[in-house]
């Protein structure tokens, strides 16, 4: 029997770590699948091969998926995910001395984002008083998690993002650059390039994402809906031998191997040990070698992460609202939630029941009330600084 071709698109981040495992350790052609990998440098280039046809399946920021479901400024093309490739996995960066600046400001412990959040309003002022410029944030894509992020925590503190500073679109692989040559004051970003900017000595990681969402979908396994339709014997086969990717992954035995497939040249092209850094959750955040541990840094396969939620579809739509991307109606808060597919993760898993976390509200935001997926509207009246509805 002949093994099925499939062509998908991935950015060289640590959380396309499934789908590489996927491939390079066997489990894909163990289900039938005979897959080439294409390493892309943006995300626009992903989404549009994917949208076209070019790509059958995509290592995908998750709220791109959303935006293409319902037309949000792009081509309208349907997308379903049956398989969630991390939770987390960002962090902030900012310059050495945006890092003073801020900790000089810090009314409180640095390490909550409510206090950086504050101190940067107290920084973005004083350069307003002085004529200085505003401060410029690199991030993804307009529609991704680094977005939301970013705007999230500094909204919480008082700073409007889209007046007192610059947000930018820069690829992943050209964060650290633009920082070293101060094209921008800060950045968030996916693994590894935080760690790569701290080991160069021109930044410090302020925040992990998780410190400010404590789950947060981050990339999906993302493929057109007509095509699963379509093809659904060989999307389980994808999703299966994602599903032992993950788990091996996570297996921490298997992390000195995992990372050298993952730094390798024509995957992610990084020294493996800023990967095994990141799987294992400990983080050179500064310069001078400070470390920090979490266990929430990045999540690709346990505490039900690799399992779509549709409450993180609804969460981030909400963010799409908020922001002035899309207006709210409650038929295309539950088109976004129809993208996360968990009942395609559970027909090809074989998953009995829905695993267990302990994030109540399936978000954990540091700052505001519990998110409710059905009820975006109060969301959106909780939040004192967005945009006027399109």
């Amino acid at each position: 029997m002949t093994d099925t071709p499939l062509r998908i698109g991935f950015i060289p981040l640590v959380d396309a770590s499934a789908l590489i495992v996927a491939v390079d350790k066997g489990f894909a052609a163990a289900e039938g699948l005979d897959v080439t990998l294409v390493r892309e440098v943006s995300w626009s280039n992903v989404r549009d091969k994917l949208n076209i046809g070019l790509f059958d399946a995509a290592h995908l920021l998750a709220p791109v998926a959303i935006a293409s479901t319902l037309g949000l400024s792009q081509v309208k093309v349907p997308i379903v995910t049956p398989f969630n490739l991390g939770l987390n996995g960002n962090a902030i960066t900012v310059s050495p001395a945006l890092h003073a600046a801020i900790i000089g400001e810090a009314d409180g412990d640095p390490a909550h984002p409510l206090v950086t959040a504050k101190a940067l309003a107290r920084v973005v002022a004083a350069r307003r008083k002085s004529g200085g410029e505003p401060l410029t944030f690199g991030m993804t894509f307009p529609f991704s998690t680094h977005n939301y992020q970013l705007r999230f925590w500094m909204a919480a503190g008082g700073v409007d993002p889209d007046e007192d500073v610059r947000l930018v679109v820069l690829p992943p692989p050209y964060m650290v650059d633009s920082l070293a040559n101060g094209h921008v004051d800060a950045f968030c970003v996916g693994a590894p390039w935080n760690s790569v900017a701290v080991d160069l000595g021109v930044g410090h990681i302020l925040h992990y994402v998780s410190d400010i969402l404590e789950r947060a979908a981050e990339k999906v396994l993302a493929v057109r809906e007509r095509w699963a339709l379509e093809n659904p014997e060989t999307l389980a086969k994808l999703t299966r031998a994602h599903g032992r990717a993950a788990d091996f992954i996570e297996n921490p035995d298997n992390r000195a191997e995992v990372s050298r497939i993952l730094g390798a040249p024509e995957r992610i092209g990084v020294d493996p040990e800023v990967i095994r850094r990141t799987l294992d959750g400990r983080l050179k955040i500064s310069p001078d070698g400070t470390f920090r541990e979490s266990g929430r840094y990045l999540l690709i396969g346990r505490e039900g992460a690799a399992r779509p939620d549709p409450v993180q579809a609804a969460w981030l739509y909400a963010q799409m609202v908020r922001w002035g991307q899309a207006a709210y109606s409650p038929e295309a808060l539950e088109t976004a939630k129809k993208v996360f597919r968990p009942d395609l993760y559970d027909a090809a898993l074989g998953v009995q029941k829905v695993p267990v976390h302990s994030v109540q509200d399936g978000v954990g935001a540091f700052d505001g009330p519990s998110f409710d997926a059905n009820n975006v509207s109060a969301h959106l009246a909780s939040v004192a600084i967005k945009r006027r509805q399109p």
